[in-house]
């Protein structure tokens, strides 16, 4: 019985990839720092072994997994490397195990997480579908004809990848403590494109991803009169949006989904698009997009009494932008509360102008110290100098949560890559 080991079982790809193999029968085991995460619950709930940091968890006989986070110089890696294992990087693994299926792809700098979750929701209801998603979601379906997972384009990651389909969802420059500008990025994406075996679904409506060529056929969507699938008559209804699709400019039908903002209707329609190109029948498609209940740290909603809390994974302007005016679509009369930690000095940095602007959308913002990453240099750069540039705007942390109560009629939302839900955790605590 060969066994599987993780090494950073904790990470959210790492995380996926593990309830993906367990559900198809792999025996996987799998280590990792003593720090609590929420990625680590599913791997509890499903039995997958997790050990502390320790070479003794290192054995003859094992395929070894190593997250990307981690280097020669970690002890269970060292000690493989002594005992003859060849240790896989996360995305070499993934590369190799994709090919047994027929492999979907789903990338680009904002939307991947919640477009491959709806999609797997979808494309699961025709057919056995397996998926990877980069919150820490992970399913394996036995006899799986599809296999749905996010590819980041961070240090170039998904290159290692050569899927039947990949959906693009937009460029963006972001990502700036290893890409130079947008072509840089724009530049990782085309070498992308030419690794892909049967056809691209592309947002039609990005400037950048208009130009990419490749080997297959390239398919778009968006709002635009070009698109080869185009979304017309967006209605705001209680439940959600309602739109119109257009197939080559003639109607495909009316589909209704339940999120807010028009980045979801770019989501659904790129769905749309891979499906159609699959065969799957409209009835199927409109019956699932509209109860996809979404993704983890997506606009995740608590009600407390007249407020909503909501948690949002939104750590670049542009994500920040969309997530404010998703909410100002679903809760036209209520006080809009930013409360936002950035994510990375690098980050802050290259974009604290945009990070402004994208604020400045709120009624208010509160803002939480910058969660920095342990290998870059933090420089002079503080949360005060974002401050500076948003009007009326505070600085807070965990024991000063409670002044939040004031926006009795507001909607909160807690954005930020890092640790942001240990404020709207305290924020619950206080006010219980």
């Amino acid at each position: 019985m060969t066994v599987y080991h993780f090494i950073g079982i904790k990470g959210s790809g790492m995380s996926a990839l593990a309830q993906v193999m367990h559900d198809m029968n792999y025996t996987v085991q799998g280590s990792d720092v003593d720090k609590v995460f929420f990625t680590q619950k599913p791997l509890e709930e499903k039995g997958i072994p997790i050990f502390s940091f320790n070479a003794e968890n290192i054995e003859e006989g094992q395929i070894v997994i190593a997250s990307a986070a981690y280097k020669d110089d970690h002890v269970e890696i060292k000690r493989a490397k002594e005992i003859g294992l060849e240790v896989y990087p996360y995305p070499t693994f993934l590369g190799e195990f994709i090919k047994k299926f027929t492999s979907i792809a789903v990338t680009g700098a904002h939307g991947k997480t919640s477009t491959t979750g709806l999609l797997a929701h979808v494309l699961g209801e025709a057919q056995p579908t397996s998926f990877l998603i980069g919150d820490g979601t992970g399913k394996g379906a036995q006899d799986s004809k599809y296999f749905v997972f996010e590819a980041c384009e961070y240090r170039r990651h998904f290159l290692n990848y050569t899927p039947d389909y990949c959906i693009m969802t937009n460029i963006d420059f972001d990502h700036p403590d290893y890409f130079k500008d947008v072509d840089d990025v724009y530049s990782a994406f085309q070498e992308m494109a030419m690794q892909v075996n049967k056809a691209i679904v592309a947002c039609g409506d990005d400037q950048y991803l208009q130009e990419i060529h490749a080997n297959v056929p390239v398919v778009f969507y968006g709002f635009g009169e070009h698109n080869d699938f185009q979304g017309r008559n967006v209605q705001v209804t209680d439940s959600g949006l309602s739109f119109d699709v257009f197939v080559r400019n003639n109607i495909y039908g009316t589909f209704t989904i339940p999120g807010y903002g028009k980045h979801n209707v770019l989501n659904a329609l790129a769905v749309i698009a891979l499906c159609h190109y699959e065969n799957v029948p409209a009835e199927v498609l409109k019956e699932h997009l509209a109860t996809f209940q979404g993704v983890k740290r997506r606009f995740s909603e608590t009600f407390i009494n007249e407020q909503v809390l909501i948690d949002d994974y939104a750590h670049h302007p542009t994500e920040i932008y969309a997530t404010i005016d998703a909410s100002r679509q679903k809760y036209k009369e209520k006080e809009i509360v930013a409360i936002f930690q950035p994510h990375t000095f690098t980050r802050t940095k290259a974009f604290l102008n945009e990070f402004a602007n994208s604020l400045n959308e709120a009624d208010k913002v509160y803002l939480c110290d910058i969660f920095g990453s342990a290998r870059e240099d933090k420089g002079s750069l503080t949360i005060d100098d974002l401050k500076e540039l948003i009007p009326n705007s505070e600085v807070i942390d965990e024991s000063e949560v409670e002044k939040l109560k004031m926006h009795e009629n507001g909607v909160l939302l807690f954005m930020g890559a890092g640790d942001i839900q240990k404020f709207q955790n305290a924020y619950e605590e206080a006010i219980k």
